[in-house]
């Protein structure tokens, strides 16, 4: 489990490229024995039993998924598995959720072959791509990833929680988010003479500030929306005021009803904004992804499967839903799931926040969150469990 994070976390590839990690994962799950298939372009795996090891029909079918793209961003750390690729790195455990899942596949087959099962289990791994851009799950499930899956789990590691622990929570565990795309025309001219054009770049800053304060003012503080530009593209020259520039973010919140009313909200401050610069500004919102919502069965399973491997008094109730984004969510939309927090910091260090170039997990997690997902898919398989 180790090697094959270390391995992923030196050659990483973004969102939509992980062909050579695909036909990595491939090739060692083949000569495994499992029977594998590439996803679409080249990118992502689907993993079933060995055939000697496939159960009778009837069995019901878990999923275990773990996501397989790295980030646009300069490794820092000063490691020997550190990242190969300018400016791309897993800096968000998509390495480590990989070598988690595989673990747990490990040990399910183990188990399999030595007929140590209480009873029989059918089940599926899914290595993803591009879940960063929100697109590779339902790539997946279109090329099947969900055919004859009735549940499916997974895990995110949490730098904000020590090794040893796992954080779980009922219900809303993730926000919506939308993808949003503000193009703003003015009229170029000379640096030098502004006034004989329309600056698109000052409208752009008027605009995020505008979003930036009240936004947050015309929602009830108890309602969580979060609105944030994370691309401002446009000019060529430093001393050419450019004709269009274009700003790209995000809308995150917790229900549909907030979601609507930031983006009318968000509507209006470009109509003003607009009118008193000028310009003239469009606005569009892409479909994002929705809520992983835990399903309460799974909860327990995973609850009594962290009391196994854990103890109970290393297992956290989330408090509140995370207000970062998981596409994740676009499998919940099909069957039941349910996702839990894995500690992957060294206790007494300071965490290494995700998305950052210095992020790095304390690797004890990984076979802890392998047992974790293992247990859990085990206990929900029991026969005796009427209600899955």
């Amino acid at each position: 489990m180790i090697e094959l994070r270390r391995h992923l976390h030196t050659y990483p590839e973004p969102s939509g490229e992980e062909q050579e990690t695909s036909q990595h994962l491939y090739q060692l799950l083949d000569e495994e024995g499992y029977q594998v298939r590439i996803g679409p372009h080249g990118c992502g795996v689907l993993v079933d039993p060995p055939a000697e090891l496939e159960t009778p029909g009837g069995v019901p079918r878990f999923a275990l998924r773990a996501d397989i793209d790295a980030l646009l961003i300069q490794d820092e750390k000063q490691v020997s598995y550190r990242s190969c690729k300018p400016g791309v790195m897993h800096a968000c455990g998509h390495d480590a959720h990989t070598a988690v899942v595989y673990g747990a596949l490990g040990a399910l087959r183990s188990l399999q072959s030595e007929g140590r099962l209480p009873w029989p289990i059918n089940y599926r791994a899914i290595f993803q791509p591009a879940e960063e851009t929100i697109a590779g799950a339902a790539e997946m499930i279109e090329a099947g990833a969900l055919e004859g899956v009735d549940m499916i789990l997974a895990t995110h590691v949490d730098p904000a929680r020590d090794f040893g622990r796992v954080g779980l929570r009922e219900g809303v565990l993730t926000a919506n988010s939308e993808a949003m795309r503000i193009r703003i025309t003015g009229r170029g001219g000379h640096a030098a003479r502004p006034h004989e054009a329309i600056d698109p770049i000052a409208t752009a800053a008027q605009l995020i500030n505008s979003i930036y304060l009240f936004v947050p003012r015309g929602i009830d503080s108890q309602d969580a929306v979060v609105v944030t530009i994370g691309q401002l593209v446009g000019g060529e020259n430093p001393n050419v005021i450019p004709e269009q520039i274009e700003l790209v973010g995000t809308l995150r919140s917790l229900c549909s009803r907030i979601r609507d009313q930031t983006m009318q909200h968000i509507r209006q401050l470009c109509h003003g904004v607009a009118a008193a610069s000028g310009s003239h500004i469009e606005i569009s919102f892409e479909k994002g992804i929705g809520s992983v919502k835990n399903d309460p069965r799974l909860i327990h399973w995973l609850r009594e499967a962290a009391v196994t491997v854990l103890a109970p008094g290393h297992v956290d109730e989330i408090p509140r839903p995370s207000m970062g984004s998981e596409d994740f969510a676009a499998y919940l939309e099909h069957v039941p799931g349910a996702m839990f927090r894995l500690g992957a910091t060294t206790p007494g260090r300071e965490p290494t926040p995700l998305h950052t170039p210095n992020f790095d997990v304390d690797e004890r997690a990984i076979p802890l969150g392998a047992r974790m997902l293992a247990h859990a898919a085990i206990l929900w398989s029991n026969p005796a469990n009427a209600e899955r």
